[in-house]
């Protein structure tokens, strides 16, 4: 004989409802101080920076001005090393007229030497970089003293 449900649909079933847990014995005492005083200094620099409060802006704002620091340092030196040799050329013919091994020093120095120092000034740029980074996170995860 079928039930009310396997009559109003065929090939369906009437849904059997899951058991109940049974409940603990005791009571379980929930404390929301412990949870406040676990966190950690690092734990709590990390919610600023997620937050976006003031705190957390200053931080990412120091690691900007940072990164920007070292980029106007070592574009200053790129403008010094390699914009200067056409101002020494300039002024000093003399040097301009030098030979190394049969090329003229300007070519040498402006279609050899150049490309060595762009990488080395690159190298030395994410080398600082990923420093800079480094010790802003390590900031931020530093525990309270």
């Amino acid at each position: 004989m079928a039930d009310a449900g396997e009559r109003d649909a065929p090939g369906r079933t009437a849904p059997v409802p899951a058991p109940r847990a049974p409940r603990p014995a005791g009571r379980t005492r929930i404390v929301l101080a412990e949870v406040s005083r676990s966190g950690s200094r690092a734990d709590r620099t990390r919610s600023e920076l997620a937050q976006q409060t003031r705190v957390g802006e200053t931080l990412v704002r120091g690691l900007v001005r940072a990164q920007l620091r070292l980029a106007l340092r070592l574009s200053l030196l790129v403008l010094i090393g390699l914009g200067g040799l056409p101002w020494l050329f300039a002024i000093a013919p003399s040097v301009g007229r030098v030979t190394v091994l049969g090329i003229n020093l300007p070519w040498l120095l402006l279609g050899m030497v150049a490309f060595p120092f762009l990488i080395g000034v690159g190298w030395a740029y994410v080398r600082l970089a990923e420093r800079n980074e480094q010790d802003f996170t390590d900031l931020v995860q530093r525990p309270e003293r």
